[in-house]
């Protein structure tokens, strides 16, 4: 049985109101108070199945549905507020305004890490400074959906916990490990230690320029990805931390010269899962699946 939780009511724009709406539009205010903003039920739902911590959950003086009741009934937070006046139509990002919003609290990069497993399925995504939150959202969707183990940010980006970036993951956000590196040292650190533990592990980095087709480069290992900014690409350092650079084959006549970024890795993503899955056989008596020797 969750207790029942304290409830304040706003009825101006208060400082409680303020620092609310502030979580939405300042980075480093996010950052100071480890917390961040979420609007919509799939996210609302998908942070609650995944074990983050919600501090606070935000509602009006209308009628609420069934879900947001419950939802305000069993999940355990420190504070809920209640906001009066149509207050609540000020901080949602949507025309017609939600009836639930939450404050949830960030989660510490270096755990992450420190719990992260190599295996011989292990599959790692490296994002260099991604610059559009779309992409940056839709990518963490795509991952999520391929079972990646760990997407990691480098370089200066857009921040992970921008509310558009939450909205564009579709829920795949509190699904997924995403970690920020700020430096090499970090990474170098992730790389020693996925080599150490699987010999076949490897790095391969994408590229719109002349390279291998992704089909004839073995993606089934375990392997890290590598993709590069919307505009300038990877960066030279981590091109030459990569076994292979891959590209996506394209039609001769076609008069596109690349994809956008979050197209490209989700469709190198699925070939390392189709290359992974031709890797496979069942044993017709039993349905087990058995590894195939690479």
């Amino acid at each position: 049985m969750v207790k029942k939780m304290k409830t304040v009511d706003i009825y101006v724009k208060n400082n409680i109101y303020q620092h609310i709406e502030v979580l939405k539009t300042n980075r480093n205010k996010r950052y100071k108070s480890r917390e961040f903003f979420v609007e919509g039920v799939r996210n609302i739902n998908a942070a609650i199945e995944n074990g983050w911590h919600i501090k606070s959950l935000i509602y009006g003086e209308e009628k609420l549905s069934d879900w947001a009741k419950n939802i305000l009934r069993t999940t355990s937070t420190e504070v809920n507020y209640r906001l009066f006046n149509q207050l609540i139509t000020g901080l949602s990002n949507k025309s017609d305004a939600s009836e639930l919003l939450a404050i949830v609290e960030m989660r510490e990069d270096n755990e992450l890490v420190k719990t992260l497993e190599i295996s011989d399925t292990t599959f790692i995504v490296l994002f260099d400074r991604p610059s559009n939150k779309g992409n940056l959202g839709t990518l963490i969707r795509s991952c999520d959906a391929f079972g990646v183990n760990l997407l990691i940010l480098t370089g200066h980006a857009v921040d992970l916990y921008d509310p558009d970036v939450i909205s564009a993951s579709m829920g795949s956000f509190f699904n997924l490990k995403v970690v920020r590196l700020t430096d090499n040292n970090s990474l170098a650190k992730i790389i020693d230690k996925a080599k150490m533990e699987q010999v076949d592990f490897k790095i391969v980095g994408s590229t719109a320029h002349h390279a291998e087709c992704i089909d004839s480069v073995d993606l089934s290992l375990p392997i890290m990805l590598m993709v590069g900014n919307e505009t300038m690409g990877l960066n030279k350092t981590y091109k030459t931390l990569c076994d292979k650079l891959c590209t996506i084959p394209m039609d001769v006549n076609a008069n596109a010269s690349s994809f956008n970024v979050s197209c490209a890795a989700s469709i190198i993503m699925y070939e390392v899962i189709r290359q992974r899955r031709s890797h496979e056989i069942r044993d017709i008596s039993t349905g087990e699946s058995i590894s195939r020797e690479r």
